[in-house]
């Protein structure tokens, strides 16, 4: 019932598109002022990025906030050659789906697979990831599963460790895969602009 849910708010918003650059970038704006901005690849449907905007308690629009896809290095143009060394040498965390999964990669992670442990606990609906050497711990939920209001299950999450790189994988329960089906169906739907073609139609 709440994938249901979930598809007839996305079904409804108002959306609009535009083809550009190899990728279908759609726009949703909710009833309550949120904004939705997807980027899918335009050969596999691949979900490329995901990130939301919500109005402040004033009115005023906020900054957009990532979901799914590379984080961008704001001003990196600005930053001594020190500065670019230190920031490329933490952590970075960012979440690239497959068709299949939910996928998450930690990069500059340079220690040994059994090093890691990564969890979910159930009572904080999240996923935890930590070092038995103590030098990283993050904890993250799963938006989508929330969304659909699914339970976390452990038997569906797996990692691999290459190139210090942690790469967690959670497969998809088969209700948002056919959730992702049937909103492919309904985007095929909504009138797309191309390029530098003016403004997108709204559906």
């Amino acid at each position: 019932m709440a994938v249901t849910g979930w598809l007839e708010s996305l079904r409804t918003a108002q959306k609009t598109a535009l083809l550009q650059d190899g990728r279908r970038k759609v726009h949703y704006l909710f009833p309550d002022g949120k904004e939705m901005a997807e980027e899918y690849d335009e050969k596999t449907s691949e979900l490329l990025v995901r990130k939301w905007r919500v109005k402040s308690a004033l009115g005023a629009m906020g900054q957009w906030q990532l979901e799914v896809g590379e984080p961008a290095l704001l001003g990196a143009g600005n930053l001594g050659p020190e500065l670019i060394k230190e920031s490329n040498a933490n952590p970075i965390f960012m979440r690239k789906d497959t068709k299949k999964s939910f996928q998450w990669r930690i990069r500059n992670l340079p220690y040994a697979k059994d090093v890691y442990s990564v969890c979910v606990d159930q009572k904080e609906r999240c996923i935890i990831v930590k070092t038995t050497n103590k030098k990283y711990y993050k904890k993250f939920s799963i938006p989508d599963l929330d969304r659909h209001q699914l339970p976390l299950d452990d038997a569906l999450l797996s990692f691999a460790h290459a190139n210090c790189t942690l790469i967690i994988s959670y497969q998809k329960p088969k209700e948002v895969v056919m959730a992702e089906s049937e909103l492919q169906k309904e985007l095929k739907k909504v009138k797309t602009a191309h390029g530098n073609d003016g403004d997108c139609k709204t559906q």
